[in-house]
C-alpha cells in the first residue's frame, strides 16, 4: 500500500472528457465536475449558446472547454463531434453519455413514434456514442465510458407513465454491462450511473410541485430527492483510476430508492 495517493486517483488532470446532454441540470453540473477534476472538456448538445457560456464559465475558472451542437440521434452529428475533439485536443479519455429526453404518457396511449423518437436518442444515441468514441479508446487501449441510466432502467414506477423512457434507461444498463464484458480486456472500461430524482429540466414539473415532491420524500428512504452536486463524486469514481477495476457496474445514486 505505500505510495497510494487516494485523493489523487480521482484527479483526471490533463485528461479529455466528451460529455452529451451538457447545456442544463445534470449534464452541466457533471461537466463541472470533471473540469474541477483536471479534465478537458467539450460540451455537446442541441443548444450550443448554452454550451458556449458553461465553457466560458469554465474557462473563467481557469478550465479548457469546447463546446459542439450535437443532436446524438444523429449520426453525422456524433462523426462530426467526434472530429472536433480530435482535432482539438488529439484524444478522448473521458466519455459521458447523459444526453436524454422523455414523454409522460400512459402507455396505451404512447404513440409508437414517441416511443421509437425516445429511444433513439436516449438508447441508440448513447450507442451511437459509446460505438465511435469506444473505436478511439480500443485503438489506444485506454478509456472510460460513463453512461447515465436512471433508476427506471431497474425498476418500474408506474405513477408517473413512461414506458419509452423506461425501456431507453433498461437497455442503457444492459448495454453498459454487454460493452464492459466485450471491451475489459482492451482497455476500455464501461460503467454507468443510475440517478433517481434530481433537479433537472426533465422533472421540473415535479419539483414545482408540492405533491410531487411529497411523493418523492416519502417513498426516498433518505427522505429527500438528490442534488446534482451529489453525482459529481460517483461520476468522478466511475470516470478515473480510483475505479480502474470497476467495470460493467451500475452505480444507483438513489437515496435508498431501490433497497425497499
Amino acid at each position: 500500500m505505500s505510495g497510494v495517493d487516494p485523493a489523487r486517483a480521482f484527479r483526471l488532470d490533463g485528461r479529455v472528457a466528451v460529455v452529451t446532454g451538457a447545456s442544463a441540470g445534470i449534464g452541466e453540473a457533471l461537466a463541472e465536475g470533471l473540469a474541477a477534476a483536471g479534465a478537458k472538456l467539450v460540451l455537446a448538445a442541441r443548444r450550443k449558446d448554452r454550451l458556449e457560456a458553461l465553457a466560458a464559465r469554465l474557462a473563467a475558472a481557469g478550465g479548457e472547454a469546447h463546446a459542439v451542437a450535437c443532436d446524438v440521434a444523429c449520426a453525422d452529428d456524433v462523426e462530426r463531434l467526434a472530429r472536433e475533439t480530435q482535432q482539438r485536443f488529439g484524444r478522448v479519455d473521458v466519455l459521458v453519455n447523459n444526453a436524454a429526453f422523455v414523454e409522460i404518457v400512459p402507455a396505451e396511449n404512447e404513440p409508437l413514434a414517441g416511443f421509437e423518437s425516445v429511444l433513439d436518442v436516449n438508447l441508440t444515441g448513447t450507442f451511437r456514442c459509446a460505438q465511435r468514441f469506444g473505436r478511439e479508446m480500443l485503438a489506444r487501449q485506454s478509456g472510460s465510458i460513463v453512461n447515465v441510466a436512471s433508476i427506471l432502467g431497474v425498476v418500474g414506477v408506474g405513477q408517473i407513465p413512461q414506458a419509452g423512457y423506461a425501456a431507453s434507461k433498461g437497455g442503457v444498463v444492459n448495454l453498459t454491462r454487454e460493452l464492459a464484458a466485450q471491451w475489459a480486456r482492451r482497455g476500455v472500461r464501461v460503467n454507468a450511473l443510475a440517478p433517481a430524482w434530481f433537479p433537472s429540466e426533465m422533472t421540473a414539473d415535479m419539483f414545482a410541485d408540492e405533491a410531487s415532491q411529497t411523493w418523492m420524500r416519502q417513498r426516498t428512504p433518505m427522505g429527500r430527492p438528490g442534488r446534482v452536486e451529489e453525482l459529481v463524486g460517483p461520476l468522478l469514481f466511475l470516470a478515473s483510476d480510483a475505479a480502474s477495476y470497476v467495470t460493467g457496474h451500475i452505480l444507483l445514486v438513489d437515496g435508498g430508492w431501490t433497497c425497499v
